[in-house]
Parts: C-alpha cells; structure tokens; sequence
C-alpha cells in the first residue's frame, strides 16, 4: 500500500474543514493502481445541497459521478468536502453540474466522465442535469445511474 504523504495527499486522515466555496476547495488525486485496464468507479452524492441564487433558499440533489481513471483517480475525502463547499453557494442547477464535471476532469484528466445531476423540484419542476465527456471506453460495463426520475409522492 503507497503512504498518503507518498501520493501528495493533504485532506486524506487529518482533519479538514468543509471549504468556504466551491472555488477554495482542493480536489486531490492518486495514482490510478491499474493504469493498463479501464474500468468503472461510481461516485454517489446523496444529500446535495446548494442555494438558489436568485431567493437563497436551499436546492437538494442527488448526484452519481461515473468515470474510467486515466492516470489518476479522485480521492473521496476532498470529493466530499468539494461537494459540501457548496452548502452556501448560490448557483443554478446547469451551472453548478457542469461546474463539478470541469472541476473534477482538470483534476483527474478522466478517459471518460458522466455527471448525473438528479436535482429535487424547484418551483414544482425537477431539473435534471446530465453531462458526458464521450461515449465510454469499448467493454466498460456502465451502470444506469440508478437514480428513478422524480415522481412525486406518487
């Protein structure tokens, strides 16, 4: 097993506040392990939330980030703390998925990413917001996101 410090890994066991804004967080990175195979890691985000910029009140979703490492792989820790940056920020629902897609390709350089962004209803409509970099590398088994649209209380 490679040392955090050996990876330049800062957030990963210490302790770290939740960043002021989705600008000040630090997304990290470690080797990809397996650089001569493609395969699939699933990220999940259940309790998002940011603020409507337009009233401030708060906006929920429920992400899934899917991606094939290229050299890189994303460390969880700073991808928590990434997404909880945005607790106080004021975005739109676009704005803020296609944000967490570039962030996250500069900080990995991906072979392939998908963002799916299942936002809750604003205003009675759910916006769902949905980014892919390409079509996936041949053989990767993608899974559905998993996430059903909205259905009210149906």
């Amino acid at each position: 097993m490679t040392n955090v410090k050996d990876q330049g890994l800062t957030q990963l066991g210490h302790a770290a506040a939740i960043p002021p804004s989705p600008e000040d967080a630090v997304l990290e990175t470690f080797a990809n392990p397996n650089t001569g195979l493609d395969y699939l890691v699933r990220l999940a985000c259940p309790e998002f939330t940011c603020l409507c910029p337009i009233t401030g009140q708060p906006d929920f979703a429920h992400f899934v980030i899917d991606y094939v490492p290229g050299k890189a792989c994303i460390e969880s820790k700073s991808l928590k703390l990434f997404m909880a940056s945005w607790r106080n920020t004021g975005a739109f629902h676009e704005a803020t998925t296609l944000t967490i897609a570039t962030r996250l390709t500069q900080a990995m350089a991906p072979k392939w990413l998908r963002v799916s962004g299942f936002w809750y209803p604003r205003g009675g409509i759910p916006i769902d917001v949905f980014y892919q970099s390409s079509s996936p590398p041949e053989g990767v088994h993608v899974p559905d996101p998993g996430v059903a649209p909205y259905g009210g209380r149906g």
